[in-house]
């Protein structure tokens, strides 16, 4: 299996998840759409090292843990602005962990004396 083809712990990936089969969906949907199941696609960075096609954990930017198939690995969005730089896809949770170390320093600092 070539590297295009899977993905190492850590990698910016999608994963394929079925919210929804066909039987428990809404019975007022149009016959063509009823027919199928209802998905969804994550994109997170993998938990561990796999093959497109194999069923995994994700970890979102906002912190979630989801599981699903693996659909794409360093998938891009359809909005044209390209493929990820893999370089800056860990600086929103980098921040996010800075700012809670911070607010924890913050809520430990004792408070200031101050008289009137």
């Amino acid at each position: 299996m070539t590297d295009a083809n899977r993905c190492q712990a850590g990698d910016w990936v999608e994963v394929e998840r079925v919210l929804l089969e066909p039987a428990d969906r809404s019975k007022n949907l149009p016959p063509e759409t009823a027919d199928k199941p209802l998905r969804m696609w994550i994109k997170g960075f993998a938990q561990a090292a796999g093959p497109l096609g194999d069923v995994m954990t994700v970890e979102t930017m906002t912190g979630r843990l989801v599981e699903g198939t693996l659909s794409a690995i360093n998938p891009g969005y359809f909005h044209t602005f390209g493929n990820p730089i893999p370089e800056l896809t860990h600086v929103g949770v980098d921040l996010r962990a800075r700012l809670a170390d911070y607010h924890a320093a913050q809520a430990d600092a004792p408070a200031e004396k101050g008289g009137a």
